[in-house]
C-alpha cells in the first residue's frame, strides 16, 4: 500500500531540516515543488543523474553560483538570473544552450511560497531560452548558515564546428561594441538593497542573450573574434580581463558609452562608475573594423540590442591598459581593481 503523502502547504509553510534529509519530505519538496516547475521528461525519471543526445559540434560547458541579495528586485529574482547567467556564459562562445543543472541551498525557515515564486521563474526563463533543467540537488541548512538560498548552476551546450570566440582571436584596430545601456542589473540590486526611491523604476537587465548572439554571428561571421557578458567588475573588469589575455589595450569614448540617465543619478548618489557595475543581459563584442557596422545594425534590429553602440577600439600597447578619452581631450585609465570594493551582485 503507498504511504499517503500530503501535498506541500505553499501559502504558509516553510522549509525545515526533514526537507533536506533524504526522506519522505524531501521528496516530497522536490516532486511537488521543482518537478512541477521544471518538469520535463529526464526529470520525469527520477535518477541521479540524465542521459542526453549531442548534435555534431564541440561541447561547451559552465558552472555558476548566485548568491544575490535580494533574492527579489526589479526585473527577476535568483532563479531568473540563474538560468540567463548561465545561458549567457555558454552563449559568448556561440554556443546554442541546450541542458541545465541546479543546486539548491536552502536556511531552514524559507517560505514555501518564496521558493515556488523562484522555482517558477526560472522554469519560465529555461522554457523562454529553449533549454531544460535535467538535474539537481537540494540541500537543507539550519537558520543563520545561508542567507535564505543559494543557487549553484552548470550548463552545457554546442558550439559550431569552425567557430572559435577566444581574446586570442582579438587585434589592433578592432571594434568594441557594447549591446546596450550600462549599470542596469547593478543598480536594480542596489536601489532594491537600500531602498531608495527613483521617479522610474530601474529594471534589471537580466536576459538570455543566445538568440542576439545568433543574429550577430550571422551578421558578422568570422569578422567576430570574442563575446563577453560584462557582469561582477562591470565593463570594466571584462575589458580588462580581454586585454590582459589578448596583449592589447583599448581606447573607450565616454561620451558613446551608454548609460540611462536613472542609472547615472543613482551611480552619481551612491558613488560608484556605471562601467564597474554588473550587468546580466548585456555583452560586449570585439569584432573586425570591416564587420562592424554591419554587427551594430544586426544588434540595434534585436529587441535586446536597440541601445547597442560601438564604444572604442582595440590598441597597440605594451601595457594592457584600457583607457578612456573624455570629451575634453583628457582621459583616464579604467583599471578594474578598483571595483574589488563593490557589494556583491551576483
Amino acid at each position: 500500500m503507498k504511504a499517503h503523502q500530503r501535498k506541500l502547504e505553499i501559502k504558509n509553510g516553510c522549509v525545515d531540516l526533514s526537507h533536506g534529509s533524504g526522506g519522505r519530505a524531501m521528496s516530497q519538496l522536490i516532486s511537488g515543488l521543482f518537478h512541477e516547475a521544471f518538469g520535463n521528461e529526464w526529470l520525469a525519471c527520477g535518477n541521479d543523474q540524465s542521459a542526453f543526445d549531442v548534435g555534431a559540434g564541440r561541447m561547451v560547458m559552465t558552472t555558476d553560483g548566485y548568491v544575490v541579495s535580494p533574492l527579489f528586485f526589479p526585473g527577476g529574482n535568483i532563479g531568473s538570473l540563474a538560468v540567463h547567467g548561465t545561458v549567457n556564459d555558454i552563449a559568448m562562445a556561440g554556443a546554442r544552450p541546450l541542458y541545465l543543472s541546479a543546486s539548491f541551498i536552502i536556511e531552514e525557515g524559507f517560505r514555501f511560497s518564496d521558493l515556488k515564486m523562484i522555482a517558477d521563474s526560472m522554469g519560465e526563463a529555461a522554457r523562454a531560452a529553449g533549454v531544460y533543467i535535467i538535474t539537481g540537488d537540494t540541500k537543507v541548512v539550519e537558520r543563520g548558515k545561508a542567507d535564505g538560498l543559494f543557487i549553484s548552476t552548470a550548463g552545457i551546450g554546442v558550439v559550431p564546428a569552425g567557430l572559435d570566440l577566444s581574446a586570442g582571436n582579438a587585434r589592433v584596430g578592432d571594434r568594441v561594441l557594447i549591446s546596450g545601456t550600462l549599470g542596469d542589473h547593478g543598480v536594480a540590486i542596489m536601489s532594491k538593497r537600500q531602498n531608495l526611491a527613483f521617479e522610474t523604476e530601474i529594471v534589471s537587465d537580466s536576459a538570455s542573450l543566445h538568440d542576439f548572439v545568433a543574429s550577430m554571428l550571422a551578421a558578422g561571421g568570422e569578422g567576430i573574434r570574442l563575446m563577453r557578458d560584462p557582469t561582477r567588475g562591470g565593463l570594466a573588469a571584462t575589458l580588462n580581463e580581454i586585454a590582459q589575455q589578448s596583449g592589447l589595450g583599448f581606447q573607450l569614448q565616454e561620451a558613446a558609452i551608454p548609460v540611462k540617465p536613472g542609472v547615472a543619478a543613482a551611480c552619481e548618489l551612491l558613488g560608484l562608475d556605471p562601467l564597474y557595475v554588473a550587468n546580466k543581459g548585456k555583452l560586449a563584442a570585439i569584432v573586425a573594423p570591416e564587420v562592424a557596422a554591419a554587427v551594430l545594425a544586426a544588434m540595434r534590429m534585436h529587441p535586446l540590442g536597440r541601445d547597442a553602440a560601438e564604444i572604442g577600439e582595440a590598441v597597440a600597447d605594451d601595457h594592457h591598459f584600457v583607457q578612456m578619452a573624455t570629451s575634453f581631450g583628457g582621459g583616464r585609465i579604467v583599471d578594474w581593481l578598483s571595483g574589488e570594493q563593490l557589494p556583491r551582485i551576483c
